[in-house]
């Protein structure tokens, strides 16, 4: 794919974020962006680098009515002798058509969609954070375009990448967060869009998250929406229980996201010794199991948050400590050994990194 750069000049660079402390998760944005047009019977076309701006779209644009977006989240890190170290960029570009397909939208070809990635992240170099804990995240997304009302999948579509350094998803960094169990509302059913990366899951979930933020928790942890009983995933990660010494998790069954650092967590932990488990697991189970000592750690992992303990959860206005609300050993070991990986300092023996020389 031949991408057409469009030039800067030096006085529309913005300036760099230096205190981690400022970047917050998705507030700063970098100088460039990456977007391809595509129009049925002509395909992917128009692949430019470019200033970021805002997009102009016509108020009767489909998107704006009937929901065909889609995204991605990654990250890429610097690593040591100035690489650029993508993580499994690969599985997120996979990701990104399957959920294409879902929405009833056009797959891009994977070779072209990690070379404007790739090629962006290079140019966009500078913005990567040098400190442990920050990264560079990179948000591709794809959404209808075509004008017009009416009920249907759109002819036309705009994908983009945009960048934004970033530091911890939670501000409170690798520290255990408070969840709550929503059992008022469910954010997505078996068979419907809960296992694509759309915006409307998002939206979904939006009241109960506001609604346990002003109870003084960090999340909502969703349990499904048939038997409102078996837990499926938190707002913005996967979840994972250390259930008699098993790192177990919720098994996918097309209303949870397959998470990324989900499966990656899950080799991980293999290789470093643990038993794991994808299986159904109940909220009673949960509950029980941590007043009986069997539940003695539970975490969240995903891109934006990485690993990220959990210390306690409340349902049905009762609180339950994890861990004396501790970070316990196996989301250290985790969390630690990732990171070693993302950022380069331990050798990835699973062939996960991509790794950019630096120019």
């Amino acid at each position: 794919m031949e991408i057409t750069i469009v030039p800067l000049k030096d006085e529309e660079l913005k300036p760099l974020f230096t205190d981690p402390q400022e970047l917050g998760f998705g507030r700063v944005f970098t100088d460039r962006m990456f977007t391809m047009e595509y129009s049925d019977g002509k395909g992917w076309f128009n692949p430019t680098i470019r200033k970021y701006e805002p997009l102009q779209l016509d108020p009767a644009t489909l998107v704006l009515h009937y929901g065909q977006e889609i995204f991605e989240g990654m990250k890429v890190f610097a690593g040591p002798g100035g690489e650029i170290v993508f993580f499994r960029p690969e599985e997120n570009v996979k990701r990104f058509n399957r959920s294409a397909q879902r929405l009833a939208m056009p797959a891009i070809p994977e070779e072209d969609m990690l070379q404007a990635i790739v090629k962006l992240a290079e140019m966009e170099k500078r913005w990567i954070p040098k400190h442990r804990g920050a990264a560079l995240y990179i948000r591709p997304a794809m959404i209808a375009t075509e004008v017009g009302l009416g009920v249907r999948a759109a002819k036309q579509y705009l994908f983009f990448v945009i960048l934004s350094p970033v530091g911890p998803y939670f501000k409170q960094g690798f520290r255990p967060v408070s969840l709550f169990v929503s059992d008022a509302y469910v954010r997505a059913v078996e068979k419907g869009v809960g296992e694509a990366k759309t915006g409307g899951n998002y939206a979904a979930s939006l009241l109960a998250r506001q609604e346990a933020q002003a109870k003084g928790y960090s999340e909502v942890l969703w349990l499904d929406a048939k038997e409102r009983r078996y837990i499926e995933e938190v707002g913005a990660m996967n979840i994972f229980f250390v259930i008699d010494g098993v790192v177990s998790t919720p098994r996918l069954d097309g209303a949870i996201l397959p998470g990324i650092t989900r499966k990656s967590v899950l080799q991980l932990a293999t290789h470093l010794g643990y038993s794991v488990s994808e299986r159904k697991i109940s909220i009673d189970e949960v509950v029980e199991g941590v007043q009986n000592g069997r539940v003695s750690e539970a975490f969240g992992a995903g891109t934006a948050a990485s690993i990220a303990p959990v210390g306690a959860f409340c349902y049905m206005n009762q609180l339950y400590k994890i861990n004396g609300g501790e970070v316990g050993p196996v989301a250290r070991q985790l969390y630690d050994e990732l990171n070693a990986i993302q950022y380069g300092d331990k050798p990835d023996l699973f062939g996960w990194t991509l790794r950019v020389p630096g120019k």
